[in-house]
């Protein structure tokens, strides 16, 4: 899969619950981490179809809903636009979990750490 490094990062430092914001269609990492035990909740601004198994709840990042967040070890995000990176961050300082955007080669969030594991980049915020 192509974010094997993601995963394996996710699987060896989190567990129980991890929200997925801004998921789209695309629901490839929140079907393996929920294969691997963890409680996955996917959002999104506009409704989509999730797989069996996977929570969907519409939210909109820029005036969240803290409920469906709460509880949460990680935040994560794959290939957002650049505009909510700030916005995903603010809220993963809120409730108290880490945060993760998997961004575009080209972007760079702000106040995040660089972590290539296993060759795969993504961007780390601890709170």
């Amino acid at each position: 899969m192509v974010f094997d490094g993601l995963l394996e990062f996710i699987v060896l430092n989190y567990s129980g619950k991890v929200v997925e914001v801004g998921s789209g269609s695309f629901f490839k990492v929140a079907i393996e981490l929920q294969k691997k035990g963890f409680d996955v909740t996917c959002t999104d601004i506009r409704d989509i179809k999730a797989p069996k198994g996977i929570k969907f709840v519409i939210d909109d990042i820029n005036s969240p809903t803290l409920e469906i967040y709460k509880g949460s070890s990680l935040i994560y995000s794959i290939r957002p636009p650049s505009e909510l990176f700030e916005a995903i961050r603010s809220l993963s300082r809120k409730v108290g979990a880490d945060c993760i955007i998997k961004s575009l080669p080209d972007e760079i969030p702000e106040n995040f750490s660089l972590i290539n594991h296993k060759g795969d980049f993504f961007y780390l915020s601890r709170f």
